[in-house]
């Protein structure tokens, strides 16, 4: 029996199949009957969907790292109190591509933002929502880079140099140190089956009660 929602959260570089990822589990658990939605940031509510439009769209260098910052946290404020905890309170389950890790390792690591400031702006955002697991993808830059050459969408984070996409690497590759061991580290190399199926049999064994 499922008492309430499970917040599930997939991390990871530009490139790395993590969106690829949500969809296949979003399905697995849906065909389980867990009610499950999956929904990404910057976007995820219909503002923060206009947020994210001027996010990723235009030059590299179009906004100051701090100016940044407060435009993700806005989408993601929005995102929270319309969609995440209203859908979590009635027990279903989120997958969501992307949440303050990201912010981090983007603007964070990237950038140079700095921690307290980050910190400051997760805590009064965020209040106390945490993802109960957050799958981090791995992946070497070069690979990722040349996967994402293929693709369609014009995403300005795409664009930034390796120096930039490899502190962003860094620091999710860091996460799995994190003290509450809510962070998990997933090879992307390894081939989409086998990820989805390592992805199912940890939230079978952890987050789903027979």
């Amino acid at each position: 029996m499922i008492n309430k929602g499970t917040f599930i959260v997939f991390e990871g570089g530009e490139g790395t199949g993590k969106t690829t990822q949500a969809k296949i589990l979003q399905d697995q658990l849906n065909t389980n009957n867990i009610l499950t939605i999956l929904t990404r940031e910057p976007g995820g509510t219909k503002e923060s969907e206009e947020i994210r439009k001027i996010l990723i769209n235009g030059k590299i260098n179009k906004w100051d790292g701090i100016s940044e910052t407060l435009l993700h946290y806005a989408a993601r404020r929005e995102h929270i109190k319309k969609k995440i905890i209203p859908e979590l309170k009635k027990g279903t389950w989120i997958i969501c591509d992307r949440f303050f890790h990201s912010t981090e390792a983007y603007q964070g690591a990237g950038y140079g933002v700095s921690a307290d400031f980050l910190n400051t702006l997760k805590k009064a955002v965020c209040e106390d929502l945490v993802p109960d697991i957050t799958f981090i993808f791995d992946q070497k830059v070069e690979k990722s880079i040349q996967r994402i050459k293929n693709r369609n969408e014009n995403n300005r984070y795409e664009n930034f140099d390796i120096n930039f996409h490899n502190r962003v690497r860094k620091y999710f590759k860091n996460l799995k140190n994190t003290p509450n061991k809510n962070c998990i580290l997933i090879n992307a190399d390894d081939t989409i089956k086998n990820i989805s199926d390592k992805i199912l049999l940890y939230i079978q064994q952890n987050f789903i009660q027979s």
